[in-house]
């Protein structure tokens, strides 16, 4: 709790803070912090600490380099300074968040980490390198991330086999998103944010309640129970940012804000590459729903009564539902 709550105050300083050298200090405590969390006492996540502090503290010194740069007064600092100063701030802010070119760290770290704790790496991990990443005026170099974000996250999923893996990459394709969403409009990330975040919560928290880690234990799980495999796959299609779910909302307004700026290339490509998304997550649910599966006996547990299965029905309700019902207030209004 108190190492949790450590991670906290780190993200809160760095978004409060008035200059780049308390931003900085937030980043270090919130990295600092977020360490210990990880070690579960086992190899995997051993490794998976260790390759997260690396990357992260390569990140950190770059980006104090970065800032000792541009308060060093010992040269008239010219508009192209400033330019690649502000050029190697992002390029640590990327590389701490996550997004392609810099995302090699990102899966290998996923794979190690408890469900909980990659959730906390997908979400709450981002809100600190994303909100300085608003600060700064780069959007020529943040529009070709924005494009290598959203094609490594589509195409580096389609070919595995662990869900944290899948998860990692379509986290990778919701960050160019969110950084596309960023150019378009100053607060328009924080929504789709916040979705994202809903959405990934919803999954995670089912994936964690059955010790679920790879794609074939999707497969054979919840032959019983259809109810509850209806619930992943919608949540999983909701995620992917298929209409009518709710995940299709934040990307509709990213869209539009695009089409506002006259920005049809970039939309079409980020639109193309959430469809070879959506192809994957697809694929998942043909595969669980038209064959067959026997469930093996111990893994069916009495959990229709359960607390857990009534916060999964809530969420699911909710994931699957909103957009439908939004848009029936919104007629009637």
């Amino acid at each position: 709790m108190m190492f949790f709550f450590i991670l906290i105050t780190g993200t809160m300083i760095t978004v409060s803070s008035n200059s780049w050298l308390g931003a900085w200090m937030g980043l270090e405590i919130n990295l600092l912090s977020f360490i210990p969390l990880m070690n579960s006492n086992n190899l995997m996540s051993t490794e998976a600490s260790l390759k997260y502090f690396l990357t992260q503290a390569m990140a950190s010194a770059v980006l104090l380099f970065a800032i000792m740069m541009e308060y060093l007064n010992n040269f008239p600092i010219t508009q192209e300074n400033s330019m690649y100063n502000d050029l190697i701030i992002t390029s640590s802010l990327l590389l701490k968040s996550g997004a392609a070119p810099f995302h090699f760290w990102f899966p290998n770290v996923m794979e190690g980490l408890s469900w909980m704790n990659a959730l906390t790496l997908m979400t709450w991990q981002k809100i600190a390198p994303l909100m300085l990443i608003s600060y700064l005026t780069q959007s020529k170099f943040i529009l070709l991330v924005v494009i290598t974000s959203t094609i490594v996250g589509s195409l580096g999923g389609l070919n595995q086999t662990s869900l944290r893996k899948l998860m990692a990459f379509s986290s990778i394709n919701h960050l160019g998103w969110m950084l596309a969403a960023m150019q378009a409009n100053e607060s328009m990330w924080l929504i789709y944010f916040t979705f994202y975040t809903f959405l990934s919560f919803s999954l995670i928290f089912m994936f964690n309640n059955f010790k679920m880690y790879h794609i074939n234990q999707l497969f054979n799980s919840f032959f019983n129970s259809k109810i509850l495999k209806f619930m992943l796959f919608l949540n999983l299609l909701s995620l992917g940012g298929l209409p009518p779910f709710i995940g299709f909302m934040p990307k509709w307004l990213v869209i539009q804000m695009l089409v506002m700026k006259s920005q049809y290339f970039l939309m079409t490509i980020m639109t193309v590459m959430t469809l070879i998304t959506l192809f994957f997550y697809l694929r998942l649910c043909f595969a669980a729903f038209m064959l067959n599966y026997y469930e093996s006996n111990w893994t069916m547990n009495s959990f229709v009564n359960n607390a857990s299965f009534k916060t999964m029905l809530i969420l699911s309700f909710i994931s699957t539902f909103s957009l439908i019902l939004i848009s029936m207030i919104y007629l009637f209004l």
